[in-house]
């Protein structure tokens, strides 16, 4: 069996009539052998997109395949991809082939799990999947009971606290474990998948100008600010609550390793404002990497030979560095 370090990324094809084919052909065509890859999908659904396919029996053949061609662990999906248009039918395999990636990558078979766009409406609707989406089905596969996700860029690494969840609800989702778990998390990550030996964490506040001394909102005198003081204690390099307005200018940036934020636009607007083509998706607190392309399924312009590999390119790139990380930690 492969290091971590060294075994090739799987590939899952999320959702087959969005972009996901045909940002993993394009993919392969630019990292040809310099990042080897294999997709968990249904060659039919890649073939005709530009790229010859090679089917494949086991994790350890992707890198010789991929020298010839884009190699395909099989997983057979039971309807034709129709670009724009999501198949129910297809949503049990869809869920199957990341369960298989997760089992790949847990045993070693894999270094690394990126996955593809899905489409959660069709995931339901076909099989009744109980989870708000990727992030949550791979804590369950895994057995842990907190993650977090980052989206991280070039310029930019933001975590938010709370995530699909509606705006109104977040108050009362804050508290100060989770917000505590989530610190915990973004530092751990940034010293073992990111090399960073020493971390700053910068965290958002939840209210304009962070509450203003409370009277814009008590939240960060009753929650943010005493976690922020606990974890300070135990010599966690962590500064706030910093007003969300203030803490995403090139400047700002500059001080911090990554950035708390309480929900999930005050996060994703400014990463998706600096790195919209480039940004990944990254699951804390898994024992395995994973990341994904940060867009969906773009319906809109699947087939229609627009879609922009970017993003998938520096999510296997970004999966290949943080297991490379792990692989060499002690």
């Amino acid at each position: 069996m492969a290091p971590a370090s060294r075994a090739p990324i799987a590939l899952t094809i999320g959702e087959p009539a969005g972009i996901g084919p045909e940002i993993a052909v394009a993919a392969w065509q630019r990292l040809g052998a310099r990042r080897p890859f294999f997709v968990l999908g249904d060659p039919g659904h890649l073939r005709g997109l530009g790229a010859p396919i090679r089917t494949i029996s086991a994790p350890s053949e992707a890198a010789h395949a991929s020298l010839s061609g884009l190699p395909v662990l099989v997983h057979e999906f039971p309807a034709p991809a129709v670009p724009g248009r999501p198949d129910p039918r297809n949503a049990e395999a869809v869920i199957a082939t990341i369960a298989h990636g997760v089992d790949l990558v847990m045993r070693g078979q894999a270094g690394a799990l990126t996955t593809g766009p899905i489409h959660k409406k069709a995931l339901i609707d076909g099989a009744g999947f109980a989870y708000p989406g990727h992030t949550e089905y791979l804590a369950h596969l895994a057995g842990v009971d907190r993650v977090a996700m980052m989206l991280a860029g070039p310029d930019l690494r933001v975590v938010p606290v709370t995530i699909h969840i509606p705006l109104k609800e977040v108050p009362g989702a804050l508290d100060a474990r989770l917000l505590s778990d989530t610190i915990r998390l973004t530092d751990a990550a940034l010293r073992r998948d990111f090399g960073v030996e020493h971390p700053r964490i910068a965290v958002a506040g939840l209210n304009p100008h962070a509450g203003e001394g409370g009277v814009m909102g008590r939240e960060e005198i009753e929650i943010i600010a005493p976690v922020i003081e606990a974890l300070r204690a135990e010599g966690l390099g962590v500064t706030g609550p910093h007003s969300a307005d203030t803490m995403f200018h090139a400047a700002a940036r500059a001080t911090y390793d990554a950035a708390v934020a309480m929900y999930h636009d005050q996060a994703l607007i400014p990463i998706k404002t600096l790195a919209f083509d480039e940004g990944v998706n990254v699951t804390l607190g898994l024992p395995f990497v994973r990341t994904s392309p940060d867009h969906g399924t773009a319906f809109d312009i699947a087939g229609k030979g627009r879609a922009n590999p970017a993003s998938l390119i520096a999510a296997l790139d970004m999966a290949a560095g943080m297991a490379a990380a792990r692989a060499a930690r002690p």
